[in-house]
């Protein structure tokens, strides 16, 4: 997402507060070493759980077993949250990214994403291969199922100074974000989790 557009929301917001800029949005969203994704069960209970995100192409991207909640959550329903930032309340910046799920398959940008993974804390724990799946651990064993988030909103939320900021995509003439992907949105499941 390049050149959002970004609206401080006063009603939450300090007197005299600036929008956090897309910069220190994103900023955020790269450095994070664990972030929080909701999904909705297929009853529409929410579920939440921490993974690794990887910021890459405009996009917020992780990566999931088939058989883990969250996979079939999405399956049925690809909405999501994904959210980050700092535990304080007096200082930090929190960032939610809001958006369709959109799965991964395409085999060059798999192969981009695992290298962008393998930078993430130590360069040895998130050892990803590009497989016709998804990833695959060195050695194949595994199969992780990646998805890629292009956000539709970007919330900022400041700490300290309280500021509550909106990122969304500039739209095009016909309304239609301005991104483009190399993914495809998961096929409707018929199983109950």
């Amino acid at each position: 997402m390049e050149a959002p557009d970004t609206e401080l929301d006063e009603r939450f917001s300090d007197p005299d507060a600036q929008a956090t800029s897309w910069a220190d949005a994103l900023e955020v969203l790269q450095a994070a070493q664990i972030s929080w994704i909701s999904t909705v069960r297929v009853d529409g209970r929410p579920h939440v759980t921490p993974l690794v995100a990887v910021w890459h192409d405009g996009a917020l991207h992780f990566c999931t077993g088939p058989g883990e909640q969250k996979a079939l959550n999405l399956a049925r329903n690809p909405h999501v949250v994904l959210s980050t930032g700092c535990d304080r309340w007096d200082e930090g910046l929190d960032v939610m990214v809001e958006g369709e799920a959109e799965r991964v398959t395409d085999r060059t940008t798999l192969g981009r994403l695992a290298s962008a993974w393998a930078t993430r804390w130590d360069g040895k724990s998130w050892l990803f291969e590009a497989s016709d799946q998804g990833f695959r651990h060195p050695g194949g064993a595994g199969v992780a199922h990646v998805f890629a988030v292009r956000p539709t909103k970007v919330l900022a939320f400041g700490k300290g100074t309280f500021t509550h900021t909106r990122h969304r995509p500039v739209q095009d003439e016909v309304g239609a974000a301005t991104h483009t992907a190399t993914t495809t949105r998961p096929a409707p499941s018929r199983s109950r989790p």
